[in-house]
């Protein structure tokens, strides 16, 4: 049984708006007050207790629930269901002053004070019986509440700096040791002999200074992949005391793992796991309207986040501060194509003091609703109507997008990193409106027909053995640049690249050029990183930093740069097995891309559900209901394909479609047609 079919259920019928709440910060007297003004507003569920370890526990085993248990009691009166996170980040000062080992040290060796959030070494062992203790406590408590929906896992747990303490050093060694056993296996792995850093005993081992491009790339990848089994192990021992003490409870969190300032962690053992049920993140698209990069970027975080998950998704917050009228509601209607049930508002008010004092939420300093507040109530109202109409969403992705950890950290030394590439092919396949699913290559069954692997750089055996049944079974592998050129340790291929895949894609990668030095041979035809492509009969135009000496074996060239000091190919295609593997010897360019894209899915006749103007999302959500969002300033003619009505609007369309309102959203319900009239002879 695979992953997806491990995580699949039935999903209910409900679609949920509502808002990030923080009592501790008010005066108790204002909780009815907003709680009355929630439910008028037709919220319906709340998210309350992060970033608040110690408003339950103000000193070491000195627990306060009283005044928690009035405002669990005011929501379940009002029927507004909770989301309880566990605050198990930042850690109270209390325990900072009992255990100093768990504050941050930094590269210097000084221990920091913990100034901000997130301020804390979830290693170290005295933090995680701590933080432990209080997550059984609180899960214990409100386990048996009618309010409770869920109980959040750590909030943004990829957040904060790293910590280069002696006892984080001391685990280091102790990770590497279970990994390497030996220090000549370590020292291969390590390249220990370049600059006369062999190491001759494992005391030896410093801690690379973690972020930085400067230094060994494999030191930096070991000691990140060790700070991220200790996350890991930390996120599943909390899920570990939800599961025994709340097991009717749901699971959730704002999951957002990939920050770069942070400590970026691998999701994808907890996203595989199936034990967080309902995987969550913060959906900040940017305050616009008009421009959807944000959108496109914050959509990718659904998918990063999700991977191969069929259940719903929820965004445990959602973006509020100074987003352009509408635009919220734009972004909701989108996050549902991706399977989201939740759009959770940060925050309900405005906070008056902190960081985020500036943050605008939903209600102002005063207390009084502004126009995002009526965005979330019209939300609310719409949610209302259509949640009965097939929602939330369920993927039939035919196409995979591999995303690996490894990856993205080898990329750092590589003029273009993973996860830009990765975006490129997610918003190709997305503006075509089809499916896709992220993907851990190593650790998926690959059920698609067209895997994407933008700028793998790091190719481990599994993953390659994977990739290879994949295209021998009948799939259509396309790699990009940049792919398959580090081995599991970080270094490159001492064999021809695409390492362990070169027979698959029928090639051999030597060096790579430099598009703007060969321009200045060119007789001024190209500047900087401009490249003349021809594809058949095509004629593109792409920039890009370096392009791949690609040596085709068995693989033959689709395309070429031409114009340089000798044409150079770009686009080679190779079968293998029942399948096709494609190589783009360029990083993902829209224009290569497209064109590849194209070209497979007319091959293998994978289509959209709908035909739609450019600008528009579209899905049908199941049989008889099909969602249409506009994410442009003009109106587009929408050909439905029968007889329909608009379910939010509550109005019969013609029945050949409807007009689409700027950046307006309808959920169309198709009319049965008529069963024909028996013909008497």
């Amino acid at each position: 049984m695979t992953h997806q079919a491990e995580r699949s259920e039935s999903s209910p019928a409900t679609l949920y708006v509502g808002a990030n709440y923080h009592p501790h910060d008010s005066d108790p007297r204002q909780w009815e007050r907003d709680v009355r003004m929630m439910k008028e507003a037709g919220l319906t569920v709340v998210r309350l207790g992060h970033l608040a370890w110690d408003s339950f526990e103000p000193a070491d085993g000195q627990f306060e629930f009283t005044w928690f248990d009035d405002v669990m009691d005011l929501m379940h009166d009002a029927g507004i269901g909770v989301i309880l996170d566990i605050a198990v980040r930042p850690a109270p000062l209390w325990l900072h002053r009992k255990h100093p080992s768990i504050s941050i040290t930094d590269s210097t060796g000084n221990r920091l004070y913990p100034n901000t959030r997130y301020m804390v070494d979830v290693g170290d062992p005295a933090y995680r019986e701590h933080a432990l203790r209080f997550a059984d406590t609180l899960t214990r408590r409100y386990a048996a509440h009618p309010a409770l929906l869920a109980f959040g896992v750590d909030n943004e747990p990829g957040d904060g700096p790293y910590s280069y303490s002696e006892t984080v050093r001391s685990r280091f060694v102790s990770w590497l040791r279970g990994r390497y056993s030996t220090v000549e296996k370590l020292n291969h792995a390590w390249a220990g002999q370049r600059w006369s850093r062999r190491i001759g005993d494992f005391d030896e081992v410093g801690l690379p200074v973690s972020g930085r491009t400067e230094g060994a790339p494999e030191r930096l990848l070991d000691f990140r992949r060790f700070v991220s089994c200790e996350i890991n192990e930390f996120l599943l021992s909390v899920i570990s005391r939800v599961e025994e003490n709340a097991p009717e409870a749901h699971r959730t969190g704002n999951s957002w793992y990939y920050t770069e300032a942070g400590r970026y962690f691998d999701y994808a053992e907890i996203a595989y796991s199936g034990r967080m049920d309902r995987d969550g993140m913060g959906f900040y698209p940017g305050p616009s309207l008009v421009d959807n990069t944000g959108l496109h970027e914050a959509l990718l975080g659904i998918a990063r986040i999700r991977l191969e998950a069929d259940t719903p998704f929820w965004c445990t917050e959602f973006t509020t501060m100074t987003a352009a009228p509408g635009s919220v509601r734009k972004s909701a209607y989108a996050s549902l194509l991706m399977g989201n049930q939740m759009v959770c508002g940060w925050t309900w008010q405005t906070m008056h003091g902190g960081e985020e004092q500036y943050l605008q939420g939903m209600v102002d300093w005063d207390g009084e609703p502004n126009r995002k507040c009526d965005e979330y109530r019209q939300l609310a109202k719409e949610f209302a109507k259509i949640q009965d109409c097939g929602f939330p969403y369920r993927s039939r992705a035919e196409i995979g997008l591999a995303f690996s950890f490894p990856s993205q950290l080898a990329s750092a030394f590589l003029p273009e990193k993973h996860d830009v590439q990765l975006q490129t092919c997610f918003d190709a396949v997305l503006d075509r409106n089809l499916d896709q699913r992220v993907v851990d290559v190593s650790r998926s069954s690959l059920q698609y027909q067209i895997l994407l692997l933008p700028g793998v750089a790091l190719m481990d055996e599994e993953s390659a053995a994977r990739i290879r049944r994949f295209v021998a079974d009948g799939g259509t592998a396309v790699m990009t640049s940049y792919s398959a050129s580090v081995d599991v340790t970080g270094q490159v291929f001492a064999t021809a690249r695409p390492g362990l895949l070169g027979d698959v894609f029928g090639i051999r990668i030597g060096s790579y050029q430099e598009p703007h030095v060969l321009n200045e041979l060119a007789g001024g035809k190209l500047r900087g990183e401009e490249l003349d492509i021809v594809h058949g009969d095509r004629h593109l135009r792409v920039e890009a930093p370096r392009i791949d000496e690609i040596h085709p074996r068995t693989a033959r060239v689709a395309a070429s740069a031409v114009g340089l000091d000798r044409d150079y190919p770009v686009v080679t295609v190779n079968a293998y097995g029942k399948g096709r593997a494609i190589y783009v010897g360029a990083p993902a360019r829209r224009a290569l891309i497209d064109i590849v894209l194209d070209s497979e899915l007319e091959l293998r006749g994978i289509r959209p559900d709908l035909t739609v103007p450019p600008g528009v999302l579209a899905r049908a959500i199941d049989a008889t209901h099909l969602l249409y969002v506009n994410l442009e300033g003009e109106s587009k003619a929408i050909a439905t394909p029968g007889p329909s009505r608009s379910v939010l609007h509550d109005h019969a369309h013609a029945d050949d479609g409807f007009t689409l309102a700027p950046f307006d959203s309808d959920l169309v319900e198709l009319f049965p047609r008529p069963a024909p009239s028996a013909t008497t002879i």
